[in-house]
C-alpha cells in the first residue's frame, strides 16, 4: 500500500479528511522508518505515548498516530501524556528503542490556517458539510511539504520497557451484570463490582 492509499485510508477510520489526521499519519509513517519497523498489528510489539491533551483543536492528529502505527486504544499500546502537543513517542519494545516525532509551526501550518477549508471550519462549519476538493487541498498541504519543513524528528534511542503483560479474564458484576475484566472489580461489601456499581473513584 503507498503512503497516499494509507493517508486515503486513515481519513476514512477518522471520518473526515483534515490537517491534523494528516500531520498525525505522516508522523506515525516516519516513526516506522526511523525504528526500521513495521505497522504493528499485536501490542506486544509497539507502544505509542502521544502527547495531545483534552478538548483542544487538532487532537485528530491521533487517529492518523493510530491508524498509520497500529498502536490503537483497543490494543492498548497507546497512551495519551495530557500535554496538548501534536507530538508522540513511538517505542519499539523489542529493540528498547524510541523515537520523538513533533509537528512544526512554519509557513505550511499558515497555508492551512488561510485555507477554504479552516476559514470555513471557523464559521462553525462542520467538516463533512466541507467539499472533498477544498478538504485535500488543504491536506496536501501538510502531504506535500517538505519532511523537514512539516516535523522536528529525534533522534533514536534507547528506552528501557518494561512490560507487565496482559491479564485476561472478564467476570460479570455482581449488581448490573455486565462482564468487567478482573483487573477492575472492587468489592463492595462481599460482592465484586464493577467501578460504576461499587460508588468507588476508578
Amino acid at each position: 500500500m503507498s503512503d497516499k492509499e494509507i493517508l486515503k485510508n486513515a481519513f476514512h477510520f477518522h471520518g473526515h479528511i483534515c490537517w491534523a489526521s494528516a500531520a498525525g499519519t505522516r508522523a506515525g509513517i516516519i516513526a516506522l522508518r526511523e525504528l526500521g519497523v513495521k505497522r504493528t498489528g499485536s501490542s506486544g510489539e509497539l507502544h505509542c505515548i502521544l502527547e495531545i491533551g483534552e478538548n483542544h483543536g487538532a487532537q485528530c492528529f491521533a487517529d492518523g498516530v493510530q491508524f498509520s502505527t497500529g498502536c490503537t486504544l483497543g490494543k492498548g499500546n497507546i497512551e495519551k501524556a495530557g500535554w496538548g502537543k501534536l507530538a508522540f513517542s513511538l517505542i519499539d519494545k523489542k529493540n528498547q528503542k524510541a523515537v520523538r516525532i513533533s509537528y512544526k509551526n512554519g509557513p505550511h501550518h499558515k497555508k492551512v490556517s488561510e485555507s477554504s477549508f479552516m476559514r470555513k471550519r471557523g464559521q462553525g462549519i462542520p467538516p463533512t458539510e466541507i467539499p472533498a476538493e477544498e478538504a485535500w487541498e488543504m491536506a496536501d498541504i501538510i502531504w506535500n511539504a517538505s519532511e523537514n519543513e512539516v516535523f522536528s524528528i529525534g533522534a533514536v534511542e534507547e528506552y528501557h520497557w518494561e512490560d507487565f503483560g496482559e491479564i485476561m479474564g472478564l467476570v460479570p458484576c455482581a449488581h448490573c451484570g455486565e462482564l468487567v475484566s478482573k483487573v477492575y472489580l472492587r468489592l463492595a461489601g462481599d460482592k465484586a463490582m464493577c467501578i460504576p456499581c461499587s460508588g468507588y473513584e476508578r
